[in-house]
């Protein structure tokens, strides 16, 4: 991309194919998006759908001879019966910075041609992103390029406790100055029992702040786990009572 270019402009890249769906993102790192997608995904799954799920890039994955192996992918393919995840790296980093440190580099192209297959054969798709909005995911594309070629509702996955209002404004922030439509906010690991303060009254704060729905508040579900490939009785209840159809 240019130097001169505006911050948010994907001229460069050729556009991807409309489609319905979802596109899930979060406030940080590990807040547990991967989770959330998956559990969209299934729902909509056993709604009749058929899904496609799609993440750009995972990163801190296993090794397997000598090639990285993402559990991200497994779930999410797992949760979606179709799941295509093009790029994976051994080191927990920011997919440009792992791909410069394997000694490669990012083929943007390669991204989103991934991604056309995966959009033709699905009625819907429930794509992933990496880490934040402003993830780098190639040195001059970012998570909010993607989001902004994929011309999907954004679902912004936040944590419950203290930092979250400020986390979760910043995100609506870029995602509105990139002309995204946002469908809402999940906050999720929502403890049990008595909560603090901070987390007790976040969630009306994020809402009346942000001026954004708050599509769910999922709880902190012990059985729920990517790595194992479960999502949890809880996880599954908190999504199922969204209307996702809308965007399906």
């Amino acid at each position: 991309m240019a130097e001169t270019a505006a911050p948010w402009d994907v001229s460069a890249w050729p556009p991807l194919p409309a489609t319905r769906g979802v596109f899930v993102t979060a406030t940080d790192t590990a807040v547990g998006k991967t989770m959330i997608a998956g559990a969209i995904a299934a729902h909509l799954r056993d709604g009749g759908r058929r899904v496609g799920a799609f993440k750009p890039a995972a990163s801190g994955c296993w090794m397997d001879g000598g090639v990285p192996v993402s559990g991200d992918a497994a779930f999410l393919a797992a949760c979606a019966g179709d799941a295509v995840v093009p790029l994976t790296f051994a080191e927990p980093l920011a997919p440009n910075v792992a791909a410069a440190r394997a000694g490669g580099g990012v083929d943007v192209g390669a991204i989103l041609a991934a991604y056309r297959p995966v959009a033709a054969r699905s009625e819907c798709m429930v794509v992933e992103g990496v880490g934040g909005l402003l993830c780098p995911i190639a040195d001059d594309f970012w998570v909010i390029h993607l989001a902004m070629l994929c011309r999907l509702p954004l679902v912004i996955v936040a944590r419950p406790g203290l930092g979250t209002i400020n986390h979760t404004l910043l995100t609506l922030h870029a995602a509105r100055s990139a002309g995204l439509e946002v469908a809402g906010v999940v906050v999720n690991r929502y403890p049990e029992g008595a909560a603090d303060a901070a987390t007790a009254t976040n969630v009306e704060q994020i809402a009346r702040r942000g001026r954004v729905e708050v599509l769910a508040v999922v709880p902190d579900d012990p059985a729920a786990s990517v790595a194992d490939g479960r999502l949890g009785a809880a996880v599954r209840e908190a999504i199922a009572a969204v209307d996702w159809m809308r965007w399906a």
